[in-house]
């Protein structure tokens, strides 16, 4: 991965700078199709209004397609976890981060098959577990196999995409899965709950989607991505306020669930799964401001894991909380 990313940026360097000016009045904004708040900027126009864009929204299965393609320069500003983050940043990707898209917490989860004989993290090895290589839901199986002293080679884990994982369970040909939304609901109607990234966050794994933006485009753009924060503030704010209200035969849960394919059943649920944060909080030191030292971290577990070649001394320069501090005015 850390090659192949450095062929890309030098491939791209020449037009990565120019992708500013290029794409600032028609841009990919990048998203996991999760059924959460910000998903309903892409059911109005209210964001191009406010910076001028032609938005395209894009959907990515994992954080290694949306690493790709801010490599090769075609996407400026997207969703991205937490250790795909510290996989990107390591390459040496011209990205920072701005802001939180969320906190996960049961909204990624194991789920075993009924009759897999798996009730714990424990019961693992020797069982086949599919899961997104590099994704967040991969760190958190990695950490919980960690932290209950299991070695990944006493477990059979199998990479595969979200919808992969969804074929190969009614096929039958998986016994677990650490999984999202909407996958996860769906395996779940023939499987068990065994522990959620809540659990793996409380025995120091944390996960997270940030919003990740090129360098040099955010240079160029800084009042609309301050504008870009905002309208994301706004949705979130809209849903703290009275989480409650959300059902699935609100308006809001309506667009959300016709804007990502979910269930609006199941949109409630999903949401809960979530840790929603407030600009003015994301800025401070709890958050972006203690960010560096805990991409490191992660990005330290990866080396240890094998993921990565190298990691930096500093990540210091891959985050930026003057956007989300200026978008909390």
């Amino acid at each position: 991965m850390r090659v192949k990313l450095k062929t890309l940026m030098l491939g791209a360097a020449a037009t990565a700078l120019l992708a500013g000016q290029a794409l600032a009045e028609k841009i990919i904004i990048g998203h996991f199709g999760n059924p959460t708040p910000m998903q309903l900027l892409s059911t109005t126009d209210e964001l191009a209004k406010a910076t001028g864009w032609e938005i395209e929204w894009r959907k990515f299965d994992a954080g290694t397609d949306v690493i790709a393609a801010m490599a090769s320069g075609d996407v400026v500003l997207s969703e991205l976890g937490s250790s795909p983050i510290a996989i990107g940043a390591s390459s040496g990707l011209e990205f920072e981060l701005i802001a939180y898209s969320d906190v996960i917490g049961k909204a990624e989860s194991l789920i075993a098959r009924k009759d897999s004989g798996i009730a714990s993290v424990a019961d693992l090895k020797g069982k086949t577990v599919a899961v997104p290589i590099g994704s967040t839901a991969h760190y958190s199986l990695m950490g919980a196999l960690q932290y209950e002293g299991i070695a990944e080679a006493d477990v059979n884990i199998v990479g595969m995409k979200p919808d992969d994982i969804a074929a190969a369970w009614g096929q039958g040909t998986i016994d677990a899965a650490w999984i999202w939304q909407p996958v996860q609901s769906e395996i779940l109607k023939t499987g068990t709950f065994v522990i959620g990234a809540d659990q793996t966050a409380a025995w120091g794994f944390p996960t997270y989607d940030g919003w990740v933006v090129n360098k040099a485009f955010a240079d160029a753009n800084p009042d609309k991505i301050v504008a870009f924060l905002k309208a994301v503030d706004k949705v979130n704010g809209m849903y703290l306020a009275n989480p409650a209200a959300w059902t699935a035969d609100s308006a809001e849960v309506k667009a959300l669930a016709a804007a990502t394919g979910a269930d609006p059943a199941q949109v409630p649920g999903i949401l809960e799964g979530f840790t929603f944060l407030p600009m003015a909080e994301q800025a401070g030191e709890a958050w972006l401001g203690s960010a560096a030292p805990k991409i490191k971290v992660t990005a330290e577990f990866l080396k240890g894991a094998g993921r990565i070649d190298a990691t930096l001394d500093d990540y210091s320069a891959f985050v930026n909380p003057t956007y989300a501090a200026a978008a909390a005015q």
